[in-house]
């Protein structure tokens, strides 16, 4: 049984594909304000927000407990609506050996699409793959779209 695994999930939005990447490229904050059950707080450690190497600490809700996460970018594509993010600290490093999201949004025909891809290494078989915590990641997506088009 492998170890390593890959989530891949895709949501159809309504609001605008640039206002969706805006937030979370540059504006990840708004978030607490969108979904304060879900995301409590979002701090810069390090760069600037929407730079390659930027460090960001998340304090968030994950399955009923209180979780925190820090990440670096690793990647961005401003023309395909791309990021990629590595964790670097926090709660889930306890269960994974690496772990990392990919946030893509694309339009096809007259949809707008969020893909969120989970790429990860369990640090044992008792693991679980993260499906809640990609769960996690759709909702979130749900709410900023409800916040954009109300």
């Amino acid at each position: 049984m492998s170890l390593e695994g890959k989530l891949v999930s895709e949501i159809n939005i309504k609001c605008d594909r640039d206002v969706f990447h805006e937030i979370i490229m540059y504006k990840p904050h708004y978030i607490c304000n969108i979904c304060p059950d879900k995301i409590q707080n979002v701090d810069i450690h390090e760069g600037d927000l929407g730079t390659i190497g930027s460090v960001r600490f998340w304090k968030f809700t994950h399955d009923g407990k209180e979780m925190v996460a820090k990440e670096v970018i690793e990647e961005i594509d401003e023309e395909k609506k791309l990021v990629k993010k590595k964790m670097i600290e926090g709660d889930m490093l306890e269960y994974y050996e690496s772990f990392y999201l990919t946030i893509h949004v694309e339009t096809k025909d007259e949809n707008n699409l969020v893909t969120w891809i989970l790429e990860y290494e369990k640090k044992n078989v008792h693991v679980p793959d993260p499906h809640t915590f990609m769960e996690l990641c759709i909702n979130i997506t749900k709410d900023i779209e409800s916040y954009h088009i109300k």
